[in-house]
């Protein structure tokens, strides 16, 4: 049997087996909250479902091909976004506690009014789009050459299967195929380092020890990941959905572990990256490598990124149902059928971007430089501001991405050197004319 037939068997396989593992949801609340007879996800299977559905197939991959252009330190600084779990766990535990909030709409809404919610939804329904394309075209890349026909098949056909099972249940399918897509990872991941490892004298040090720790070494994306921490996270409803499911207490502990399991995943993962730059492999980090080592390894890698991004893909239409049932049109009953409906809708409209040359990282970058705008909405939650404010702060941040997006951010505000120079010098002064913005009007209406 060739290697080809055996992915495109993980492939169909997993998802099958998904499908026949996801229960079937009559409940809304069931479907939307992920609740099982009333009763809300326990402490593991919250953290496991937060964990798996971050470590995705497109963060994996660019964990390893940061560690292979810069070592440990890109593998340290993609892992710096893993903070967004602390950062959000713990703004939302004081917006339920202290606030009574029952959701980012609600507190949006009791606070801006309902035009900053519409803005809000419109800010995450990009970042969802974003995750269809970006998950499913690395999937695409173990059956074929960008472009070519099995690329596309593949991408299709996963898409296809993982929307089935996640029409079954909803977030409830979500919450317990995450949990054995956490195991499987964990096993998988530990399984590939044990082959890696020996074929360097098991020298851990060559590992830890690679990569420069300076600007020329890739240490610019690091400081972008910590100026996105009070913003970056809450645009994702995949994570913040979540910390509204269970008790609040519970919530913020499973959100901590989840911060030091979801970094440590992404810095080993980024070992495999640099053992490509050790082998002096080219092109994607973990095609590169299981093509080195073999059928056995290429089919771990394989099935490691179906079942990362099948975890994230599902999470995905979950929260865009959400978003459009329950936070926009406030559809409390009957809705489960054209909450469906909707997944679909985003899985047609999410594969459109692979058609038009979309690339995996710009996913990340570009859609955390858009929302920078959120930084002091979240951060000064408690205090009293205008809707001006919230208008000013996240209409600059939206400005500031679409000019990076474009290519048009001016070169003479590159105040750094080396990669990502381009991105922190953007980064950096979104950040600061936003919270500028975001202050102005309360300091005029006090002259």
């Amino acid at each position: 049997m060739s290697p080809l037939t055996l992915q495109w068997l993980i492939l169909i396989g997993s998802s099958l087996a998904l499908w026949f593992v996801a229960p079937w949801s009559r409940t809304a609340k069931d479907f939307y909250r992920g609740s099982k007879q009333e009763q809300a996800p326990g402490f593991w299977l919250l953290t496991s479902s937060l964990v798996i559905s971050w470590l995705f197939a497109k963060s994996i991959t660019n964990a390893a091909n940061l560690g292979m252009s810069y070592g440990m330190v890109g593998g340290v600084a993609y892992a710096g976004y893993y903070l967004s779990f602390l950062t959000a766990g713990v703004v939302i535990y004081f917006l339920r506690v202290k606030g009574g909030f029952t959701s980012l709409h609600h507190f949006l809404r009791s606070k801006y009014g309902r035009g900053a919610v519409a803005i809000f939804s419109v800010l995450i329904g990009i970042r969802l789009l974003n995750e269809v394309w970006s998950n499913t075209m690395v999937i695409g890349s173990y059956f074929g050459e960008r472009g070519s026909s099995s690329y596309y098949i593949a991408i299709l056909v996963f898409t296809v299967l993982t929307i089935a099972y996640t029409l079954k249940g909803g977030l409830r399918s979500s919450l317990l195929t995450d949990l054995i897509q956490m195991l499987l990872f964990g096993v998988l991941l530990f399984t590939i380092l044990g082959v890696l490892l020996p074929r360097q004298d098991g020298d851990i040090s060559a590992f830890v020890q690679s990569g420069e720790w300076s600007s020329a070494g890739g240490l610019n994306l690091l400081w972008v990941a910590l100026l996105q921490l009070f913003s970056y996270p809450f645009h994702d409803p995949v994570m913040t959905d979540r910390a509204f499911l269970s008790d609040p207490r519970l919530t913020l502990r499973s959100f901590a572990l989840a911060t030091v399991i979801g970094a440590i995943a992404i810095m080993l993962f980024s070992w495999v990256g640099i053992f490509a730059s050790m082998e002096g492999l080219e092109g994607q980090a973990p095609v590169a490598v299981s093509r080195l080592l073999g059928t056995a390894m290429m089919l771990m890698i394989n099935f490691i990124m179906v079942t990362s991004a099948a975890s994230t893909l599902d999470s995905t239409f979950n929260s865009f149902s959400k978003l459009m049932i329950v936070d926009l049109l406030g559809i409390r009953e009957s809705s489960i059928s054209l909450g469906r409906w909707v997944m679909v809708l985003l899985a047609i409209v999410g594969t459109i971007p692979i058609f038009f040359g979309a690339t995996i990282l710009s996913a990340t970058t570009i859609s955390g430089t858009m929302v920078m705008g959120l930084t002091p909405v979240f951060l000064f939650w408690k205090h009293s501001f205008s809707s001006l404010s919230y208008y000013l702060s996240v209409g600059i941040g939206l400005v500031f991405g679409i000019v990076y997006a474009a290519g048009w951010y001016p070169e003479a505000w590159i105040w750094f050197g080396g990669p990502y120079a381009d991105l922190l010098s953007a980064n950096l002064l979104a950040l600061v004319v936003c919270m500028l913005a975001f202050f102005l009007p309360k300091l005029l209406s006090r002259k």
